[in-house]
């Protein structure tokens, strides 16, 4: 008889035991499957987290900053009006006074000792007049020569079309212009001025129109454009910066280029070289004084690069880069770069050997400064940069009118920004043209300073009249 088989029992027992654990575990997976398929739903349905918005607001100084003292410097002279030279009106204006004829006191109705009388100018602005409608009687006939229509027209009076209503006069032009393209006002405002301060009710609708017909006055050969531009050829050195432009929504550039007389703009959808080229010309000889755009490196004219633009480059990337301002290059090349510009203030104070030297052994701390080997990859740039404007650095250092900062640029190209925060741009290219005209010629009228309106008048009538451009002729009217 053999041995009985071992009872199953315990194996039984365990069987169930990890069946129930299975069961039990996937209960558990069943539960996480249904909560994580809710939870996906959930986010499917939640909106996408908003972004948080840009910070477009400068960040609050230090208290700790040294805080310039407000008002002028001591020493500075007030910047005062000057006294009137003329007095149009003289008013008397008495004290009150009882029926004995002694003046009294305003509040407490006493006597009043000690008199004394006072002349007090007041200068003020007359009541603008009501628009004044001229009628032109003018003549035509049709000429076989021209094979056109001529018709005969007063100095003041603009072109004549054939519209329904009056047209608007050259002074009103002038105002127009002045408000959008000097005062930086959007047309809807100018055209809400002009009615507020004269009267003159016009759609700003209108006012593009009309002005894009000043500038096209303004920018004919022979006309004030072509006079500045003949003017900047003409000059020693030529600042040139550019900004953004929106033309039609299309990204353009509004350039501008100034010198101490004049300043021209121009709207190009290039910022290339060739806009620089093409207004100076291929015999420019003077400097062309600039940031540190690649841009300009293509000229072919002399160069003169801004130091305040290198001291700012060093700066920020100081407190991008730990690792740089700690470096030797980045101290000395700030030292340099300041004394640069400290050199220069002292033109008139130092000799022509002792300024000569300094100037030379300056010239020499940026051509060791540029031949810098370091791992820092910003010591490497910024020393490639002096080699490759070894020429432009300080080469104003030997020519006294020569600046050695772009700050005239940056000035003139400040109104443009100013226009294209307020406006945005431009709807088509004929208007951004004519307005960049307009812009050249209020500009560089403000740099002669003449006044505005009339000059600019002036300039028109002279244009429509046949005669030559006077924007830099030296009997032109004085600012008034």
């Amino acid at each position: 008889m053999g041995t009985p088989a071992p009872s199953s029992d315990p194996l039984a027992a365990g069987t169930a035991t990890l069946r129930a654990r299975v069961a039990d575990l996937e209960r558990e997976v069943a539960r996480l499957a249904a909560e994580n398929a809710d939870l996906r739903r959930r986010l499917e349905l939640k909106p996408p987290p908003t972004p948080p918005p840009a910070e477009f607001a400068k960040p609050s100084l230090s208290p700790r900053r040294k805080r310039k003292k407000p008002g002028r410097p001591a020493g500075h002279a007030p910047a005062l009006r000057p006294p009137p030279t003329e007095i149009h009106a003289e008013v008397e204006v008495p004290l009150e006074a009882d029926a004995d004829g002694r003046c009294l006191c305003p509040d407490c109705r006493r006597v009043l000792a000690d008199l004394a009388d006072h002349d007090r100018d007041v200068e003020e602005v007359a009541p603008p007049p009501p628009p004044r409608v001229t009628r032109y009687h003018t003549h035509s006939g049709f000429c076989p020569g021209c094979r056109r229509r001529v018709e005969s027209r007063h100095p003041d009076q603009p072109p004549a079309a054939d519209v329904p209503h009056a047209q608007l006069g050259l002074n009103a032009l002038a105002i127009a212009a002045a408000l959008k393209h000097d005062a930086g006002l959007p047309y809807r405002k100018v055209a809400r001025a002009m009615m507020d301060l004269c009267g003159l009710r016009v759609s700003h609708a209108a006012l593009v129109k009309q002005v894009r017909r000043l500038g096209g006055w303004l920018d004919a050969p022979g006309g004030a454009c072509e006079a500045i531009r003949d003017r900047l050829r003409a000059g020693d050195h030529v600042h040139a910066d550019e900004t953004r432009w929106r033309v039609d929504g299309v990204k353009h550039w509004l350039w501008a280029m100034t010198n101490p007389d004049c300043t021209l703009y121009e709207v190009d959808k290039r910022r290339s070289a060739e806009v620089v080229r093409r207004v100076l010309g291929e015999g420019y000889g003077g400097h062309v004084v600039s940031d540190f755009l690649p841009t300009y490196d293509k000229l072919p004219y002399k160069a003169q690069k801004c130091i305040p633009h290198l001291l700012r480059d060093i700066a920020r990337t100081s407190e991008r880069s730990p690792p740089f301002a700690a470096t030797a290059f980045a101290r000395k090349l700030k030292r340099a770069a300041k004394d640069l510009l400290r050199l220069k203030a002292r033109w008139d104070d130092l000799g022509d050997d002792a300024y000569t030297l300094r100037a030379s052994r300056l010239a020499g701390r940026l051509d060791a400064l540029a031949k810098t080997e370091s791992g820092d990859k910003d010591v490497r740039r910024l020393a490639k940069r002096l080699v490759r404007h070894a020429g432009g650095m300080a080469a104003f250092l030997l020519i006294k009118a020569l600046p050695g900062d772009n700050n005239a640029a940056e000035r003139a190209i400040r109104p443009g920004v100013i226009i294209r925060k307020v406006s945005g741009g431009h709807r088509g290219g004929t208007t951004a043209t004519a307005a960049a005209a307009v812009m050249s010629v209020l500009r560089t009228i403000r740099q002669q300073g003449r006044n505005l309106i009339g000059t600019l008048k002036g300039l028109v009538q002279r244009h429509l009249a046949g005669q030559p451009c006077d924007l830099f002729t030296p009997d032109a009217p004085p600012a008034r």
